[in-house]
């Protein structure tokens, strides 16, 4: 027989990939001894054993070589159960491979799997079980460890240093046979390069500067970004400027006091039972998102020198929370999402000002950056000016009774149907279209009993014509959205 040997070694930084693969690769040759030979080999680097095998590239060109006619194996050996497979993997992709006519040989069984077989079928399972329990296992120890690190001896945990930092040599690994192997610790030190920016950065916060003042002036003088002073860590930036969020998040970063700091952010594997990635949601791969701040852990002061002090630091928290109304009322917007720029084709931001709803498109603009000549003028628009305009355009005779004035419910109309308001600094035009004419509409019925007809709004008086194609459907919202609620 023709075999096919599939292995898998987790992470190239920590195992040898070359070792590993000979290991597996010896088990599934005494496994086929007699029985045939291996033509082919694929062999994944660094991919983990609960990503289906769809997403690892090995695997997945495995699957592909076999739905081919013209194949050059007839069975897939593999020398360890757990180097493939977790949860219910095992089952699913021997089953695939079966319907090519292709056998599955396991160390543990071994031999071929055969589905049909209810002994087969438990040890399946139970190799499942175990795999997926020792990712568990290995997850939980991973995260418990590190938290315990940090929150005892303030180690630092890996990954780039923060701007401002550099890692050092912080001497020998506590285990003592990794010390051994010649590992050592690193801890942050002040990069003398980039130090005195964050010093300044947060000095002139506290004089008051907004962080778009401060991105400007940084831009301005020409000091490298993040991205741009460790080009070898940030090669999917560009690296070309200081933005508000950089400038934001250095203010926001408590490792700036001398405290090390773990868990800000999480990984969610999007499992719908913990361990088994044979039922994922979202697309099936992992994300990350930020924690609460009762979920951080945080170490005794000390951890690295401190570019400010905790004082210092709180403050300036305080200077950067969002200004809350003096009446303590949210601002409120009705067309958000709807208002689009005639000029550049921008979903407008909701911008407060004078106590009024409106809404602004600054064309790409940023408040990092100085304007450029050439940049339009940043068009401002007044949310009751764009109901009235609405209201008068979807039925002049309503306008002109003064129907349906609820400026809610007119933007929700609006909303429902799918209408765009496109907007330039001379006119107001309505933009109708949805995919489905007859969506949230289902054809009410009026107080008299009679069928309204799908163009006809719930608000007395408004009319709107039949909807056509809106070309602003999938435009993507702006990124830049400072205000708006």
């Amino acid at each position: 027989m023709r075999f096919a040997f599939y292995g898998r070694t987790s992470t190239e930084q920590f195992q040898d990939p070359v070792s590993s693969r000979e290991w597996q690769r010896d088990n599934a040759v005494q496994l086929i001894d007699g029985h045939g030979q291996i033509t082919v080999e694929f062999f994944d680097i660094g991919y983990s054993r609960a990503l289906p095998w769809q997403h690892r590239p090995a695997a997945a060109a495995l699957l592909r070589s076999a739905a081919q006619p013209d194949r050059t194996f007839d069975a897939v050996v593999i020398g360890e159960f757990e180097r493939a497979f977790t949860a219910g993997h095992a089952r699913s992709i021997t089953a695939q491979l079966n319907a090519y006519g292709i056998s599955v040989w396991l160390a543990e069984l071994d031999g071929p799997v055969d589905l049909s077989d209810s002994t087969h079928q438990a040890v399946l399972q139970l190799l499942g079980h175990q795999a997926q329990r020792e990712v568990l296992r290995a997850r939980r120890r991973t995260t418990a460890a590190m938290a315990a690190q940090v929150r005892t001896q303030g180690r630092h945990l890996g990954g780039r240093p923060p701007y401002g930092y550099r890692l050092v040599d912080a001497g020998p690994h506590p285990n003592v046979q990794h010390a051994r192997w010649g590992r050592r610790l690193q801890r942050l030190d002040l990069d003398p390069d980039t130090a005195a920016h964050v010093e300044w950065m947060f000095a002139q916060r506290l004089a008051g500067h907004s962080t778009a003042g401060i991105a400007r002036a940084l831009n301005a003088r020409g000091v490298p970004p993040p991205s741009a002073h460790d080009r070898a860590r940030n090669p999917h930036r560009s690296g070309t400027a200081w933005t508000l969020r950089t400038v934001a998040s250095i203010l926001a970063n408590p490792r700036y006091t001398g405290r090390q700091v773990w868990n800000r952010q999480s990984v969610d594997h999007h499992e719908t039972r913990p361990g088994d990635t044979s039922r994922l949601s979202r697309g099936g791969r992992p994300t990350r998102g930020w924690n609460p701040r009762d979920q951080w852990e945080i170490s005794p002061p000390g951890a690295h020198p401190a570019l400010v002090s905790e004082a210092d630091f709180l403050r300036v928290q305080q200077v950067t929370a969002l200004a809350a109304p003096d009446d303590g009322n949210v601002n409120r917007y009705q067309l958000t999402g709807l208002v689009i720029c005639g000029i550049c084709g921008r979903r407008a931001e909701g911008h407060w000002v004078h106590g009024r709803a409106r809404y602004r498109c600054r064309h790409g603009h940023t408040s990092a950056n100085a304007p450029r000549p050439d940049r339009p003028k940043t068009l401002y628009v007044r949310e009751d000016h764009l109901l009235e305009q609405a209201r008068a355009q979807l039925s002049p005779r309503a306008a002109e009774r003064g129907d349906g004035s609820n400026p809610a419910g007119l933007a929700a109309q609006l909303r429902v149907r799918g209408i765009t308001i496109v907007c330039t600094a001379v006119s107001v035009t309505l933009d109708i279209g949805l995919d489905d004419p007859k969506a949230g509409w289902d054809n009410p019925t009026s107080a008299a009993g009679d069928q309204r007809q799908p163009d006809q709004l719930t608000i007395p008086g408004l009319t709107i014509p039949q909807p056509t194609r809106n070309p602003h459907r999938r435009h993507p919202r702006n990124v830049n959205t400072f205000g708006g609620g």
